[in-house]
């Protein structure tokens, strides 16, 4: 133990002498172990401790509490980019070479100041994460989630301790606009269904989180190939940093949408279904808006080789919501029945079932015209 004691020491002095001397005394600077252990607490609260206490727990509604917090966040995301932009970037901070202003002037205090409360930012973001646990959304907490959340404040200590200013704030720039959307996305959907409609563009969100690591790492990277006063160990950590953010995030994309479309995509091929409770009509000639039944099954149907086909949750052949069509060997039609669904275009008899004269006359049209169909072929 009095060895670890006397590393920490060590480190912590030549952490000082090599410090910028501004921030050397302010809350959390003087070393980079509580910020450590703050950042290994968050990871096994949200991953082990916090899950096990709400395992038998019912979820908390917290959406009262989620939209203040998200208001919150946009108001302080938004208030951290226009100090950004004021402590240098609006005008005086150059985005090809910008070296640290170690002066004590009013615009490079301002900066500084500016990079603490953005360190102190990322401690609040783990009330993100801390929400779902409470709320046992366990597969909103990915690996993706806590790496970034649990890394953040570690990576920006480094930046207020020795560079608070100059290159590398850009990366802050971005990230709180960023946030400013972001927040503003979770607040709405906070809000409740009422305000889905307003929020088609969440899609878009990952796309620009990508977008904003791009944007760093090529403005981190471009001091690797030109002459500028500023730290080379900072262009390699803030730009490996977007690097490692950026293909995180994309992985995210492809797993949540790209994917998710693709199955869209095949669930709509097979079965010829269109969203959204359309379907093609047994003719097909229109469309019809199905009716949503809350306990649709269809009953076996029997086709001309004796086989059963048995058909559950109003489903036969892609078409949904108490709809069947059944036709033996491609012509002759056969007898199809529904039960708590939809006759088509009226004619339902007792217990939703299609009445027989109005069933055989529309199957024969339907045979009729695939007979039409072949002739023409």
């Amino acid at each position: 133990m009095a060895l670890i004691m006397k590393y920490i020491d060590t480190v912590t002095r030549y952490l000082d002498s090599h410090g910028d001397s501004r921030t050397k005394d302010w809350p959390m600077m003087s070393s980079p172990f509580p910020t450590l252990a703050v950042c290994l607490t968050y990871v096994y609260l949200v991953k082990v401790l916090g899950p096990r206490l709400m395992e038998n727990r019912k979820p908390l509604h917290l959406q009262n509490t989620l939209v203040l917090y998200n208001a919150i966040q946009v108001v302080f995301s938004a208030w951290l980019f226009y100090e950004c932009l004021m402590g240098g970037w609006w005008g005086a901070y150059s985005f090809r070479c910008q070296p640290v202003d170690y002066t004590d002037s009013a615009t490079s205090r301002r900066m500084v100041h500016a990079c603490w409360w953005y360190y102190f930012s990322k401690f609040t973001e783990f009330m993100d994460t801390i929400f779902f646990v409470l709320r046992k959304k366990t597969s909103q907490v990915t690996t993706l989630h806590v790496i970034h959340h649990g890394c953040m404040p570690m990576s920006v200590w480094f930046g207020v301790k020795f560079t608070p200013g100059g290159h590398s704030t850009f990366f802050g720039l971005l990230n709180t606009f960023v946030h400013i959307v972001m927040y503003t996305y979770y607040m709405f959907s906070a809000m409740g269904p009422q305000y889905q409609k307003y929020l088609w563009w969440k899609k878009y969100l990952t796309t620009l989180q990508m977008v904003q690591f791009i944007l760093i790492m090529v403005h981190a990277f471009q001091l690797l190939f030109i002459d500028c006063n500023y730290p080379k160990a900072f262009v390699w950590w803030i730009g490996m940093h977007a690097v490692m953010f950026f293909f995180l995030f994309n992985e995210f994309y492809k797993a949540a949408y790209r994917n998710r479309l693709m199955k869209k995509n095949a669930l709509l091929a097979n079965g010829h279904a269109k969203p959204n409770g359309y379907c093609k009509s047994i003719n097909a000639h229109d469309d019809l808006a199905m009716p949503q039944p809350t306990a649709a099954t269809v009953t076996p149907v029997s086709k001309a080789n004796g086989s059963v086909a048995p058909l559950t949750n109003g489903h036969a052949n892609g078409l949904s919501n108490g709809y069947g069509k059944q036709l033996a060997n491609g012509n002759a039609p056969a007898m199809t029945t529904t039960q708590n669904g939809s006759g088509h275009k009226g004619g339902a008899g007792p217990n939703g079932l299609l009445t027989n004269g109005y069933a055989t006359k529309l199957l024969d049209d339907a045979s009729q015209d695939l007979k039409q169909r072949k002739t023409q072929k």
